[in-house]
């Protein structure tokens, strides 16, 4: 009897301690779960598909529950559906889940048809999701130059200024993919710059600067973009240099400059001809004088040969002293009659 006694003891402080045991885990259960009851009973309140142990489980794929039951709740008031595994996964791949939700409602109310799917993949390919469906409803406009204006020249050489608005609206299918404001910018810009060029003269485009937002706007400038081209409007149009003139004041400087270089060119060839002649000239002077040298030696060899006498040789010096007479008389001849001639 004893025996049993204490078996029956001892069975019944074993059940103390399960129930113990049991009370606690339940206890720690309570406090774990009670963190999550405040987000559970808001999704519960606004009919969010949001299980107590879908938040659980939430936290251990570590996922701001918080997020994801702010995110339902919105969906689940403007009548869009989603459900928490599509915002889980956006969330896991790094995306922004509040903004695509509010891009969903805002695109929802204005009739896009924009999907959570699109959404995503706008918002995951780094696009603002949110601002392009502000943009696609109202639509933005851009300042074409960002800072200054675009110059274009027309056919006769006047510089003309001009700066234009763009009109855009995002189109929501090209977000992804699309070219971004910065090609807009530049494709205008090439287009104002080619409108301009093709125009005969300034006062054309003074007089009809729509001509040069039809133009451009006729171009498809928009193709492959994110954006649509609503409008393009001039707002602004001066008038520049005189860059015809410039051009061909210098042409004609640089044209004086070849004719100069040129006319120098044929001046020192005509300054080496002349050094060249008054080289040439002394060389025949000297042999000149060699030649005279050789007749000494010429007289002497016919004096010893016998074939010139002594009279033969005075003969050619009387010659000789005449002839230089006579010439020195007709130079002093030459300058009397110079004298002599009025002024």
């Amino acid at each position: 009897m004893i025996f049993l006694a204490q078996a029956r003891g001892a069975g019944s402080d074993l059940t103390l301690y399960i129930v113990g045991f049991l009370l606690l885990l339940f206890l720690v259960l309570i406090i774990f779960l009670f963190r999550f009851i405040n987000l559970w009973i808001q999704a519960y309140l606004s009919k969010a598909p949001v299980s107590l142990f879908g938040l659980v489980g939430m936290q251990l794929r570590k996922v701001n529950p918080a997020v994801i039951v702010r995110a339902m709740v919105s969906s689940v008031q403007a009548g869009i559906p989603i459900t928490p595994r599509e915002l889980e996964a956006h969330y896991l791949a790094g995306g922004n889940v509040m903004k695509v939700v509010s891009a969903l409602i805002a695109a929802n109310r204005a009739d896009l048809g924009l999907d959570f799917r699109r959404a995503a993949a706008i918002d995951l390919a780094g696009r603002d999701v949110l601002e392009a469906v502000q943009t696609s409803v109202n639509p933005r406009v851009i300042d074409c130059p960002v800072q200054g204006k675009v110059a274009a020249m027309a056919k006769d050489g006047i510089q003309v200024l001009a700066r234009a608005r763009v009109t855009v609206r995002a189109n929501i299918d090209r977000l992804v993919g699309g070219a971004t404001e910065e090609t807009i910018i530049a494709r205008v810009g090439e287009g104002i710059v080619s409108s301009i060029g093709s125009s005969t003269t300034h006062k054309d485009v003074l007089e009809n600067p729509d001509s040069i937002s039809r133009t451009v706007l006729a171009k498809g400038l928009d193709a492959g973009t994110a954006f649509e081209i609503l409008s393009i409007d001039i707002a602004d149009v001066d008038i520049g240099e005189n860059i015809g003139s410039r051009l061909q004041a210098d042409q004609a400087e640089a044209d004086k400059r070849v004719a100069q270089a040129k006319a120098e060119e044929r001046r020192a060839m005509a300054v080496a001809a002349e050094q060249e002649n008054s080289a040439e000239v002394m060389a025949n002077r000297a042999k000149v004088l060699l030649a005279e040298a050789e007749v000494p030696k010429a007289i002497s060899e016919s004096f010893r040969s016998g074939n010139l006498g002594i009279m033969d040789y005075y003969r050619m010096r009387n010659i000789e002293s005449d002839t230089r007479m006579r010439s020195q008389i007709a130079e002093g001849q030459d300058d009397r009659g110079d004298e002599a001639q009025p002024r």
